[in-house]
């Protein structure tokens, strides 16, 4: 039986005006990281965001991995916040569709790769916190635990009382499919931008995704 949804936030709910990848880690994280001695390249830094390079790995230059993961979330941060100040942080126009799935009597939780802070800094702003009975970020004490490990989507079931049966996993990239997947949860793919290969259910937006909801709500009614 559904009782409950885990999202993934950005590009799921939200987005970043002009985002690109490389040029906030050039422009935001590089600078800062020298100002601590550490030289690292995009090409690195980009394969242990994505787990083809655990987290650790940066410990080579010389800084437990722990406080560098620590430096980049404050600089992530500070990033969010002056995206915030230009009105670049824009909630896609169907997130309103997250209040009908609340009314509908589901339990909600947000999962990210991003800080707590971040997380609950970009929601807030975005007037989403408030759907959310759990909101989960990367965890300092198991830094690789992000997605596509089912570590969050796990935390965020034990925080619903939910089982896996009972909740599903929605999110736009192949990190939330494999998270959620991993978890034992079916697994909802929001296509925003391309289809994501292995996702239980497609949905263009989130509207589609509450009467998908109201369909499954209703095939379990006796």
């Amino acid at each position: 039986m559904l009782r409950g949804l885990i999202f993934d936030v950005d590009e799921t709910l939200v987005y970043y005006e002009g985002y690109d990848h490389r040029g906030w880690y050039e422009e935001w994280v590089k600078p800062e990281l020298r100002k601590h001695g550490i030289e690292l390249d995009y090409e690195t830094y980009r394969k242990t965001v994505t787990g083809e390079l655990p987290r650790s790995y940066v410990e080579r230059f010389g800084i437990d991995h722990v406080e560098f993961w620590k430096i980049v979330d404050v600089v992530n941060l500070n990033y969010r916040r002056e995206m915030a100040r230009l009105g670049r942080i824009k909630a896609f126009p169907d997130v309103s569709a997250i209040e009908e799935l609340r009314k509908l009597g589901l339990k909600l939780a947000a999962v990210s790769n991003a800080s707590r802070e971040c997380t609950e800094f970009v929601l807030d702003i975005s007037n989403l916190k408030g759907y959310f009975d759990a909101v989960y970020g990367k965890d300092y004490s198991n830094l690789d635990g992000v997605k596509p490990n089912p570590y969050l989507v796990e935390k965020a079931l034990k925080a619903l009382n939910l089982k896996p049966d009972e909740a599903w996993m929605v999110g736009d990239s192949i990190h939330d499919v494999l998270a959620g997947e991993r978890a034992g949860l079916k697994t909802v793919n929001v296509v925003r931008f391309g289809k994501v290969e292995g996702a239980d259910y497609y949905v263009e937006n989130l509207w589609e995704l509450v009467e998908l909801v109201k369909k499954m709500l209703g095939s379990q009614s006796p």
